[in-house]
């Protein structure tokens, strides 16, 4: 697996000319707070898919600077040597909290904190955000095209398409936790029991003399999973017809029943409904048709409005590197310092108001309407705050403040749970078929007005008064 690879050296340069100034200045072992949080939903959606943690989990779990690793930064002369000894014995001994994986997430809260000291919490910056900003990403992504497919199964197959193995891989993952059914991956089958999925491809029915003797072979060899492409020269004229005599001449004598035919090029949904009519009236009426070609969300919208006769979709390019907005815009932030007990927050302050952080050791909580289940909003308040689910409680707009609204028959959950505590960890991950089941229940909590495609109803983030009043303080006292 990728993951066996050490990938402790994958980081930005920065993040050891620092650490190795937090040693040198005797800061090494100060207790700093960090925050992961994203400022943008991509493709201007409703809500982003949490995903990546389990991978995370790994890297820090995995943390270790090899005698190569050293000699590497020795040889850049800059370094102190008792730092690079220091690495030598290095042990990652920070707590960490996050949201679980499959949560819909929303920008500007807290979906991974580390605490420890500030030359581990500051150094495992790079990694966290690559893993979490891809695989949400791609999660988020197939969210999206899965709900397009209005309960039709879509599979990813993009793995040829992807930014690289790693890509490939792991965005596999993410795209089943977003809510396909399968991958063309075979190794994401292998390593983390997504289903693998695949028929032929067009060189199959070209090594053969003709299409008929082609669909024979493969029928013969796979009777039970008899799935065939039929587009290679002309899906209507030869493709569905030789398919259709395949399955009475092999599939019906062995009394099994196709499983269906793939379409991957051509005005599809003017094929599929001539498709459908031609398998219908040759008996064949449980014959699925699946469809790929560059598939997205919007894609899919169009062809289910327009009768498309389509049971499936394979999406590929689209899906794999979410080609529409190719960049989750997760960052990570100094949240505040801890220093004899006591919490000192800290905040970075920008002429671009979306780039102004919440300062302090913060929880993010989702409030959920008892009666229906539905979320209501988001708040996130400082960790010495609990909201009371038994009182009404007021939540407000943080840039509009006199939009307020009080919410009762609430019930209030946080959105973190600890992952590492000193560096040891406490948290199982769950199995990727537990993460999408869970992916699914959480995003039918949202409202649908939530979920639009096209300016969806901005679910509210808001802060708490005490968080509210801090960072404007901080403001007041910096600015």
């Amino acid at each position: 697996m990728i993951e066996k690879l050490n990938l402790t050296m994958l980081t930005d340069f920065y993040e050891m000319t620092m650490a190795n100034g937090y040693f040198c200045t005797d800061m090494a072992e100060d207790i700093a707070y960090f925050d992961m949080f994203f400022r943008k939903i991509p493709d201007d959606g409703g809500y982003a898919v949490m995903a990546g943690l389990e991978q995370v989990i790994r890297y820090l779990d995995g943390l270790e600077f090899t005698e190569e690793d050293i000699e590497y930064l020795r040889s850049k002369k800059i370094f102190n040597e008792d730092f690079l000894k220091y690495l030598g014995d290095f042990k990652f001994t920070c707590d960490v909290w996050a949201v679980p994986e499959g949560t819909p997430i929303f920008p500007g809260e807290p979906i991974i904190t580390v605490r420890g000291p500030v030359m581990q919490a500051q150094f495992v910056e790079t990694m966290i955000l690559l893993i979490i900003n891809h695989q949400s990403l791609i999660a988020t992504k197939a969210s999206r095209i899965v709900r397009a497919a209005a309960g039709r199964p879509v599979m990813e197959f993009g793995t040829r398409r992807a930014h690289g193995t790693a890509a490939a891989v792991y965005g596999a993952r993410a795209a089943y936790i977003g809510g396909c059914v399968g991958t063309a991956c075979t190794i994401s089958d292998r390593d983390f029991g997504i289903p693998a999925l695949g028929t032929m491809a067009h060189s199959w029915v070209q090594m053969y003399d003709d299409e008929y003797e082609a669909f024979k072979k493969y029928a013969e060899i796979y009777p039970s999973n008899c799935v065939l492409l039929v587009d290679t020269y002309n899906v209507l004229k030869s493709g569905i017809p030789n398919a259709i005599k395949v399955f009475d001449d092999v599939l019906k004598p062995l009394g099994k029943r196709p499983l269906g035919i793939r379409i991957d090029s051509g005005d599809i949904t003017y094929i599929t409904k001539k498709a459908r009519k031609m398998l219908d009236d040759a008996g064949y009426s449980d014959c699925k048709i699946c469809i790929s070609n560059s598939l997205d969300e919007y894609l899919i919208r169009d062809m289910i409005f327009q009768g498309a006769q389509v049971d499936s979709y394979g999406v590929g390019e689209r899906l794999i590197t979410a080609s529409s907005e190719a960049v989750f815009g997760g960052v990570y932030k100094l949240a505040a310092v801890e220093k004899k007990g006591e919490i000192i927050p800290k905040i970075k302050i920008s002429e671009n108001a979306a780039k102004i952080t919440l300062p302090g050791v913060k929880i993010p909580w989702r409030l959920y309407d008892r009666e229906t289940g539905k979320a209501i909003a988001d708040v996130i308040a400082l960790n010495t705050e609990k909201i009371d689910q038994s009182e009404p409680y007021e939540i407000f707009d943080p840039d509009h403040t006199w939009k307020r609204k009080v919410v009762t028959d609430f019930i209030a959950k946080k959105l973190q749970v600890k992952i590492f505590e000193n560096g040891k960890q406490v948290y199982v991950s769950p199995s990727v078929k537990e993460i999408a089941k869970y992916r699914a229940e959480q995003v039918d909590s949202l409202w649908d007005e939530v979920k639009r495609f096209e300016n969806p109803h901005t679910y509210y983030v808001d802060l708490s008064e005490e968080l509210w009043d801090l960072r404007h303080e901080l403001l007041n006292q910096l600015s």
